[in-house]
């Protein structure tokens, strides 16, 4: 039996899917704003959640991480009243096992929990059996967790995976790590480096050659795709391959056959393909640089790295690993990164990711010599000039959408002003008229009397004694002003 939450605002829609689960045998609770639905799913274990957008507290996309990260690891299904092709495209990106729009068919509600339920429960029952080996990929941070679940997919089969990333963010080591936990791991994990691919050099590298079939042949050669064989074949930036060794490759992905140069026959061997790329394939292929059969054919796995600087928390967890790890290859003992030194690394964008981050503690752990605290102070200058530099950029951004939103709200709050002062111009004037204009009508020369000081007030009120203003605004001369305000003993 599942256990099953339903966050919506809407009773009506909760007590509908609260009776079709029921029907189904199982559990169900509702939450009818973000607070409570949070506060149960972190009290208690559910094996999916129905999660609607609009919430009278917040925006249920904004909270799906948070819902997925529970201790129950549930299965998401998202609720919306109206159609929404963004808002769909960001549930799917973040992991959400459905999206529906309100008011579906019970028939479509009831096939998508039942589909939710069983992908929950053989997820449950394959991560009892399969112990994935993450002893050198460092991080707890909800995007990277994201990818440990379709590395535990991909090392659990045999079809092809494309990782990509942008570079430093551990593609070779995620290719590795799926490699180790693979039926395949007790052979070879045979590396390709697409960019040093020629047309020339392709057939030989990839396939071999035999002794004489041509100049410089001077002995049988093995290519790195028999090399493979019952191992993993890892294309390390395949975007850098070549059109011609594209088409050379796909046949070889197809049949997994292969024709060593100078031979007359074909050989087999069964390799398992990972590919990496920091490059958008799919952009590549529009503009013609890229076949579109081989990218269907590389991706049936597709596992992206996110950036260093959107992975939240792991830059110290990364830094402590590496430091560790240093000790022990240096033989040195244990060091520590004071506070100053992770404020600096914090504030970083780190564009060269993972493999950046690692370099530059290194710089700092030598630096640091026999000491056993690591501080700001034994980064390289030329890394700290580059640290300030982006602080002050980012400073000045920061200070910059201050500023633009402090000169919006200013212009809301004159065009609000404005708006009101339009609005009440007539109640304004047909008050003052209404004081003037009693039951027993004053003799013209007191009315206008009368309405002039309340034309004085106004002015004075509206332009809150800006003499220029007034002075425009009115036609008014400066002395006839005052002399005026003088008559009326207003003062200003």
């Amino acid at each position: 039996m599942g256990n099953i939450l339903i966050i919506d605002d809407d009773v009506q829609v909760c007590e509908t899917i609260e009776s079709l689960i029921a029907r189904a045998g199982h559990g169900a609770v509702s939450a009818y704003n973000l607070k409570d639905g949070l506060s149960k799913v972190k009290s208690a274990e559910f094996d999916l959640v129905f999660l609607d957008i609009s919430l009278p507290d917040g925006n249920g996309l904004d909270y799906l991480h948070q819902v997925k990260d529970s201790s129950g690891d549930p299965e998401v299904i998202i609720l919306t009243g109206k159609g929404d092709a963004d808002g769909a495209e960001l549930a799917i990106q973040g992991g959400a096992w459905d999206f529906l729009v309100k008011p579906s068919s019970v028939k479509q509600i009831t096939l998508s929990m039942r589909r939710a339920l069983e992908f929950h429960n053989e997820k449950k029952n394959k991560a009892q059996c399969v112990a994935l080996n993450l002893d050198n990929i460092v991080g707890k941070s909800t995007e990277i967790k994201m990818c440990y679940d379709l590395v535990a997919h991909a090392s659990g089969s045999d079809a092809n995976v494309l990782v990509n990333g942008e570079t430093g963010t551990g593609k070779e080591l995620f290719a590795q790590t799926i490699h180790e936990n693979s039926k395949r791991s007790n052979n070879n994990f045979v590396v390709v480096d697409c960019a040093s691919l020629t047309e020339t050099l392709v057939e030989s590298t990839l396939f071999g050659h035999k002794r004489g079939s041509f100049t410089g042949a001077q002995s049988d050669r093995k290519g790195l795709i028999p090399l493979a064989d019952k191992g993993t074949l890892f294309l390390d930036e395949v975007g850098e391959m070549p059109l011609a060794v594209q088409k050379s490759f796909l046949r070889v992905l197809q049949e997994r056959a292969y024709r060593p140069v100078g031979e007359n026959r074909e050989f087999k061997s069964d390799f398992r393909l990972i590919a990496a790329t920091n490059r958008d394939l799919e952009a590549m292929v529009s503009r013609g640089d890229f076949r579109q059969d081989l990218l269907y054919r590389i991706q049936t796995i597709h596992i992206h790295l996110p950036p260093l600087r959107d992975r939240e928390g792991d830059i110290r967890e990364l830094t402590s690993f590496h430091l560790s790890r240093l000790s022990s290859q240096y033989g040195v003992p244990p060091k520590v990164a004071s506070s100053d030194f992770y404020d600096v690394l914090d504030n970083y964008d780190w564009p060269g990711n993972v493999r950046q981050l690692f370099n530059v503690v290194e710089q700092a752990f030598v630096a640091a010599g026999s000491g056993n605290t690591i501080y700001a102070m034994h980064l390289s200058d030329a890394l700290r000039i580059k640290l300030a530099k982006s602080n002050l950029k980012k400073k000045s951004r920061s200070d910059q959408d201050e500023a633009q939103q402090a000169s919006a709200q200013r212009l809301e709050t004159v065009s609000e002003k404005k708006d009101k002062r339009e609005l009440n111009n007539n109640s304004v004037f047909n008050r003052a008229v209404s004081e003037i204009l009693t039951e027993d009508l004053p003799p013209l020369k007191v009315f206008k009397g009368m309405a002039e000081r309340k034309y004085l007030e106004e002015l004075l009120l509206r332009h809150q004694g800006d003499t220029a203003s007034i002075l425009k605004i009115s036609g008014l001369s400066r002395s006839h002003f005052y002399a005026l305000l003088k008559k009326h003993g207003i003062n200003d």
